[in-house]
């Protein structure tokens, strides 16, 4: 007979500011369904305070956490070592445990892609146009790089911020890549594929919709948002009146916790039951 455990297996969630990030709402719904003795906690980290507590992982034996804002590049110096692709990147999202060690990923990149390919989108060969530079452009342009598109264009109001990119990708992936300012409303070029906005902007409570010229985006375009909330953005609507194909960004915020969840657990995560649960905390009511 095995002896009933009263451990809980922890998994975290660091960031400032934390309170409003949903994200134990899922993880904990994909624990339960799979009856697993895990909790996930979402803990409000200080800057000053984050490599007090990444030490904290060990001494309290946790499977890992969650990074968010504003530690995604500053936790890299505690952990034990990065994935190739989030030294690539320069920023993690996801710590799990390893033999001992802990690791660092960033699974924001991954789960773009995983919704890339539930819709059936061809990725090899293409050009894509990425709105922005920050984190998660970063993120989901090196991914999309390392799955064999052709070409990436980086429109970024920071040219400074645009052209690192940039050259991160020229130098470091198979993929061409190329900044263009955006200092106006931009027209979308003809042999654009895919089109993904990785800026805040659409973001509730913000209502705008990114400055571009909505007339050039041809049906044939793949129009992406990773804004998870609302889950039917400004931008979506005006690409979907195009008759564009789109993909939202509630798809990528699940995708990518799918793939900490099994990081962290070994286990293939629930995604249907990941979206229930999302979806019941009112997002789709935003």
């Amino acid at each position: 007979m095995t002896e009933k455990c009263y451990r809980s297996e922890l998994i975290g969630l660091f960031g400032c500011p934390v309170d409003e990030n949903p994200t134990v709402v899922i993880i904990e719904a994909a624990f339960k369904t799979l009856g697993l003795n895990y909790r996930y906690n979402t803990m409000l980290v200080y800057p000053e305070d984050l490599e007090t507590a990444v030490k904290s992982l060990k001494a309290l034996h946790m499977k890992g956490t969650h990074i968010t804002i504003p530690h995604k590049v500053a936790v890299i110096p505690y952990l034990d070592r990065l994935t190739d692709t989030a030294a690539l990147i320069g920023a993690v999202n996801t710590v799990y445990e390893e033999n001992g060690e802990m690791v660092g990923e960033n699974t924001d990149g991954k789960g773009f892609i995983k919704s890339l390919v539930d819709n059936h989108i061809e990725i090899s060969d293409k050009n894509v146009l990425i709105l922005g530079a920050g984190g998660a452009a970063r993120a989901i342009a090196v991914e999309l790089a390392l799955a064999g598109v052709k070409k990436i264009s980086i429109l970024n109001r920071s040219e400074d911020r645009g052209k690192e990119l940039t050259e991160l990708i020229n130098k470091k992936t198979p993929a061409d890549a190329e900044f263009i300012l955006w200092d106006k409303s931009y027209n979308i070029p003809g042999d654009i594929d895919i089109f993904v906005n990785c800026t805040s902007i659409g973001l509730y409570p913000d209502v705008n919709v990114p400055d571009i010229n909505y007339y050039t985006l041809r049906p044939e375009i793949v129009v992406c948002d990773i804004i998870p909330n609302p889950l039917h953005t400004r931008f979506i609507s005006r690409a979907q009146a195009c008759k564009c194909t789109t993909i939202d960004g509630f798809s990528m915020l699940i995708n990518q916790a799918a793939v900490s969840f099994k990081l962290w657990t070994g286990l293939d995560a629930p995604v249907g039951i990941m979206k229930l649960a999302m979806l019941s905390e009112g997002m789709d009511q935003k």
